[in-house]
């Protein structure tokens, strides 16, 4: 077998190594993950563009907060607890039982944090000198966004 490195994977480079993954997955728990992307934006008023938002998946009973942004000029808003409670409302509708995302120490944690959010782990110099935090909420908690009154 030849081993190669591929800067630029196409879609059939990745399915090659998903769908294996997905086959013994499903073996191996004895059911289906439930993999489904999703992707919440943040439209501009006037032109209807996307100007930011949330990208993740479900699988296996639980969200994953992949890519999360929105510009500067429009944070302190609201916009970013907007946006998580919609993508915990998704999780709830896919009867998932938590959120799980990472941050840098350069990111959002605080903001993570006041969502009811919670570090599980931290991968230390990454980038160097900082931390990266590893983070969930479960959303079957009383603390879910949705219930939250503060």
């Amino acid at each position: 077998m030849d081993i190669a490195l591929k800067l630029d994977p196409d879609e059939a480079d990745v399915r090659a190594v998903r769908d294996g993954l997905i086959a013994f997955n499903r073996k191996a728990s004895g059911r289906e993950a439930g993999w489904q992307p999703f992707a919440v934006h943040l439209n501009d008023p006037t032109s209807g563009e996307a100007v930011g938002g949330i990208t993740g998946f479900t699988t296996f009973d639980w969200v994953f907060v992949e890519l999360f942004h929105i510009p500067e000029h429009l944070r302190g808003q609201g916009h970013g607890r907007a946006l998580m409670a919609k993508v915990e409302a998704f999780g709830r509708e896919r009867g998932c039982i938590g959120i799980w995302l990472d941050t840098f120490s350069f990111q959002a944690r605080p903001f993570y944090e006041k969502l009811g959010f919670s570090v599980f782990g931290t991968l230390e110099d990454h980038p160097i000198g900082g931390r990266r935090y590893f983070m969930s909420k479960r959303l079957d908690a009383a603390n879910a966004l949705e219930n939250d009154n503060g």
